[in-house]
Protein backbone atom coordinates (compact mmCIF):
# COMPACT_ATOMS: atom_id res chain seq x y z
CA UNK A 1 0.00 0.00 0.00
CA UNK A 2 1.27 3.18 -0.68
CA UNK A 3 1.67 6.34 1.29
CA UNK A 4 -1.14 8.09 -0.12
CA UNK A 5 -3.18 5.09 -0.09
CA UNK A 6 -2.31 4.60 4.08
CA UNK A 7 -3.10 8.19 4.09
CA UNK A 8 -6.53 8.47 2.36
CA UNK A 9 -7.23 4.74 4.55
CA UNK A 10 -6.51 6.46 7.87
CA UNK A 11 -8.69 9.39 6.85
CA UNK A 12 -11.29 7.79 6.18
CA UNK A 13 -11.14 5.67 9.56
CA UNK A 14 -11.51 9.15 11.00
CA UNK A 15 -14.56 9.53 9.46
CA UNK A 16 -16.00 6.73 10.47
CA UNK A 17 -15.22 6.78 14.21
CA UNK A 18 -15.54 10.20 14.40
CA UNK A 19 -19.65 9.60 13.03
CA UNK A 20 -20.19 5.83 14.86
CA UNK A 21 -19.44 7.45 18.40
CA UNK A 22 -21.88 10.15 17.96
CA UNK A 23 -24.17 8.08 16.49
CA UNK A 24 -26.26 7.32 19.58
CA UNK A 25 -26.88 11.28 20.23
CA UNK A 26 -27.88 12.02 16.86
CA UNK A 27 -30.17 9.19 17.11
CA UNK A 28 -31.60 11.11 20.44
CA UNK A 29 -31.44 14.40 18.76
CA UNK A 30 -33.11 13.41 15.34
CA UNK A 31 -35.84 10.92 17.07
CA UNK A 32 -36.63 14.10 19.31
CA UNK A 33 -37.65 15.78 16.41
CA UNK A 34 -39.35 13.22 14.29
CA UNK A 35 -40.56 11.05 16.86
CA UNK A 36 -40.60 8.22 14.39
CA UNK A 37 -37.75 5.44 14.37
CA UNK A 38 -37.69 4.85 10.62
CA UNK A 39 -37.39 8.48 9.79
CA UNK A 40 -34.91 8.58 12.44
CA UNK A 41 -32.61 6.34 10.79
CA UNK A 42 -33.04 7.96 7.32
CA UNK A 43 -31.91 11.11 9.06
CA UNK A 44 -29.03 9.58 10.11
CA UNK A 45 -28.08 8.31 6.82
CA UNK A 46 -28.85 11.39 4.88
CA UNK A 47 -26.21 13.01 7.53
CA UNK A 48 -23.83 10.53 7.63
CA UNK A 49 -23.43 10.81 3.36
CA UNK A 50 -23.03 14.33 4.30
CA UNK A 51 -20.31 14.08 6.47
CA UNK A 52 -18.91 12.03 3.72
CA UNK A 53 -18.81 14.43 1.02
CA UNK A 54 -17.91 17.47 3.50
CA UNK A 55 -14.53 19.10 3.27
CA UNK A 56 -13.66 18.15 6.66
CA UNK A 57 -10.18 19.85 6.77
CA UNK A 58 -12.60 23.05 7.47
CA UNK A 59 -14.62 21.76 10.03
CA UNK A 60 -13.16 22.64 13.46
CA UNK A 61 -15.56 20.97 15.46
CA UNK A 62 -17.12 17.73 13.96
CA UNK A 63 -19.42 17.21 16.75
CA UNK A 64 -20.86 20.41 16.73
CA UNK A 65 -21.44 20.28 13.03
CA UNK A 66 -23.05 16.83 13.13
CA UNK A 67 -25.39 18.04 15.52
CA UNK A 68 -26.12 20.83 13.42
CA UNK A 69 -26.74 19.10 10.31
CA UNK A 70 -28.79 16.14 11.93
CA UNK A 71 -30.75 19.04 13.33
CA UNK A 72 -31.45 20.51 10.42
CA UNK A 73 -32.32 17.52 8.37
CA UNK A 74 -34.22 16.31 10.96
CA UNK A 75 -36.11 19.21 10.72
CA UNK A 76 -36.51 19.55 6.99
CA UNK A 77 -38.11 15.62 7.31
CA UNK A 78 -41.00 17.39 9.67
CA UNK A 79 -41.50 20.01 7.54
CA UNK A 80 -42.41 17.73 4.35
CA UNK A 81 -45.10 17.19 3.04
CA UNK A 82 -45.02 13.13 3.86
CA UNK A 83 -44.15 13.62 7.14
CA UNK A 84 -47.33 16.46 7.83
CA UNK A 85 -49.42 13.09 6.03
CA UNK A 86 -47.85 10.57 7.87
CA UNK A 87 -46.80 12.04 11.14
CA UNK A 88 -47.23 9.20 13.92
CA UNK A 89 -45.63 9.19 17.28
CA UNK A 90 -43.16 6.14 16.98
CA UNK A 91 -43.82 2.51 14.46
CA UNK A 92 -46.56 0.76 14.62
CA UNK A 93 -45.89 -2.31 16.10
CA UNK A 94 -45.56 -4.19 12.88
CA UNK A 95 -42.82 -2.06 11.45
CA UNK A 96 -40.91 -1.91 14.53
CA UNK A 97 -40.95 -5.44 14.35
CA UNK A 98 -39.86 -5.35 10.81
CA UNK A 99 -36.81 -2.96 11.57
CA UNK A 100 -35.61 -4.28 14.45
CA UNK A 101 -35.59 -7.90 13.16
CA UNK A 102 -33.46 -7.04 10.03
CA UNK A 103 -30.19 -9.33 9.97
CA UNK A 104 -28.88 -7.16 7.69
CA UNK A 105 -29.12 -3.84 9.49
CA UNK A 106 -28.10 -5.36 12.83
CA UNK A 107 -25.09 -6.98 11.38
CA UNK A 108 -23.58 -3.80 9.39
CA UNK A 109 -24.70 -1.97 12.78
CA UNK A 110 -22.64 -3.96 14.63
CA UNK A 111 -20.02 -4.42 12.47
CA UNK A 112 -19.67 -0.58 12.17
CA UNK A 113 -19.56 -0.19 16.22
CA UNK A 114 -17.11 -2.59 16.61
CA UNK A 115 -14.98 -0.33 14.11
CA UNK A 116 -15.32 2.67 15.77
CA UNK A 117 -14.92 1.61 18.88
CA UNK A 118 -11.40 0.06 18.47
CA UNK A 119 -10.34 2.28 16.64
CA UNK A 120 -10.72 4.59 20.33
CA UNK A 121 -8.70 1.62 21.67
CA UNK A 122 -6.12 1.56 19.85
CA UNK A 123 -5.61 5.24 18.74
CA UNK A 124 -6.65 6.91 22.57
CA UNK A 125 -5.05 6.56 25.63
CA UNK A 126 -8.05 5.87 28.44
CA UNK A 127 -8.14 9.23 29.94
CA UNK A 128 -8.19 10.69 26.18
CA UNK A 129 -10.57 7.43 25.66
CA UNK A 130 -12.85 8.11 28.88
CA UNK A 131 -13.15 12.49 28.14
CA UNK A 132 -14.13 11.83 24.78
CA UNK A 133 -16.60 9.17 24.90
CA UNK A 134 -18.46 11.03 27.58
CA UNK A 135 -18.13 14.29 25.73
CA UNK A 136 -19.09 12.82 22.17
CA UNK A 137 -20.96 10.40 22.28
CA UNK A 138 -23.49 11.19 25.24
CA UNK A 139 -23.18 15.20 25.81
CA UNK A 140 -21.86 15.09 29.28
CA UNK A 141 -20.90 18.37 30.22
CA UNK A 142 -16.97 19.29 30.72
CA UNK A 143 -17.74 20.12 34.29
CA UNK A 144 -18.87 16.30 35.07
CA UNK A 145 -16.25 14.82 32.69
CA UNK A 146 -13.80 16.82 34.94
CA UNK A 147 -15.33 16.13 38.10
CA UNK A 148 -15.12 12.23 37.19
CA UNK A 149 -11.78 12.03 35.95
CA UNK A 150 -10.02 14.29 38.44
CA UNK A 151 -8.99 16.95 36.62
CA UNK A 152 -9.62 20.73 35.98
CA UNK A 153 -12.24 21.64 32.78
CA UNK A 154 -9.34 23.74 30.76
CA UNK A 155 -7.37 19.96 30.98
CA UNK A 156 -10.20 18.16 30.14
CA UNK A 157 -11.08 20.55 27.32
CA UNK A 158 -7.69 19.74 25.79
CA UNK A 159 -7.78 16.39 26.28
CA UNK A 160 -10.94 15.98 24.33
CA UNK A 161 -9.65 18.39 21.17
CA UNK A 162 -5.96 16.05 21.71
CA UNK A 163 -8.27 13.44 21.27
CA UNK A 164 -10.27 14.38 17.98
CA UNK A 165 -7.03 14.96 16.22
CA UNK A 166 -5.62 11.96 17.45
CA UNK A 167 -8.39 10.03 15.58
CA UNK A 168 -7.07 11.12 12.36
CA UNK A 169 -3.11 9.89 12.82
CA UNK A 170 -1.81 6.94 12.09
CA UNK A 171 -0.59 6.04 15.55
CA UNK A 172 -2.27 2.71 16.77
CA UNK A 173 -1.57 0.61 19.30
CA UNK A 174 -2.35 -3.57 19.78
CA UNK A 175 -5.80 -4.02 21.60
CA UNK A 176 -6.50 -6.83 24.09
CA UNK A 177 -9.70 -8.96 22.78
CA UNK A 178 -11.17 -9.17 26.61
CA UNK A 179 -10.88 -5.25 26.75
CA UNK A 180 -12.32 -4.70 23.54
CA UNK A 181 -15.38 -7.28 24.51
CA UNK A 182 -16.03 -5.54 27.61
CA UNK A 183 -15.77 -1.15 25.95
CA UNK A 184 -18.23 -3.03 23.24
CA UNK A 185 -20.56 -4.75 25.69
CA UNK A 186 -20.49 -1.65 28.12
CA UNK A 187 -20.99 0.58 25.33
CA UNK A 188 -23.93 -1.11 23.90
CA UNK A 189 -25.69 -1.20 27.07
CA UNK A 190 -25.48 2.76 27.72
CA UNK A 191 -26.41 3.23 24.12
CA UNK A 192 -29.33 1.44 23.91
CA UNK A 193 -30.57 1.68 27.70
CA UNK A 194 -29.75 4.85 28.85
CA UNK A 195 -27.48 3.44 31.87
CA UNK A 196 -24.43 4.63 31.60
CA UNK A 197 -23.20 3.09 35.20
CA UNK A 198 -21.32 0.10 33.53
CA UNK A 199 -19.49 2.39 31.10
CA UNK A 200 -18.41 5.13 33.43
CA UNK A 201 -17.28 2.58 35.93
CA UNK A 202 -15.03 1.09 32.79
CA UNK A 203 -13.67 4.59 31.47
CA UNK A 204 -12.95 6.30 34.49
CA UNK A 205 -11.07 3.43 36.49
CA UNK A 206 -9.06 2.84 33.36
CA UNK A 207 -8.25 6.57 33.03
CA UNK A 208 -7.67 6.07 36.77
CA UNK A 209 -3.46 6.64 37.86
CA UNK A 210 -2.30 3.92 39.31
CA UNK A 211 -2.54 4.27 43.58
CA UNK A 212 1.04 5.00 44.47
CA UNK A 213 2.68 2.27 46.38
CA UNK A 214 3.43 3.14 50.30
CA UNK A 215 6.33 3.63 51.25
CA UNK A 216 8.59 0.59 52.25
CA UNK A 217 10.66 0.58 55.03
CA UNK A 218 14.55 -0.59 54.39
CA UNK A 219 14.82 -4.09 55.27
CA UNK A 220 18.13 -3.34 57.61
CA UNK A 221 15.83 -1.43 59.80
CA UNK A 222 12.49 -4.10 59.79
CA UNK A 223 15.51 -6.70 61.07
CA UNK A 224 16.84 -4.65 63.56
CA UNK A 225 13.66 -3.78 64.99
CA UNK A 226 12.67 -7.58 64.79
CA UNK A 227 15.83 -8.43 66.57
CA UNK A 228 15.19 -9.10 70.15
CA UNK A 229 18.46 -7.18 72.62
CA UNK A 230 20.89 -9.34 73.56
CA UNK A 231 21.46 -10.00 77.61
CA UNK A 232 24.15 -8.08 78.24
CA UNK A 233 27.24 -10.20 80.24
Amino acid sequence: MTSEQETSSTALEGVVSAFIVLRPRLFGIAHRIVRNRTETEDVLQDVWVRWQNTDRVRVLDPPAFLVQVTTRVALNVVQSARMRREASVGLRPAEKAEADSDPAIGVERAEALELALTLLLEKLNSTERAAYVLREAFAYPYSRIADDLQLSQVNTRQIVSRARKRLTAERREPVDSTKQKRFLEAFVTAAQSGDMDALKTLLVTDAAPPSAAPARKSSRRTDRAARPPRARP
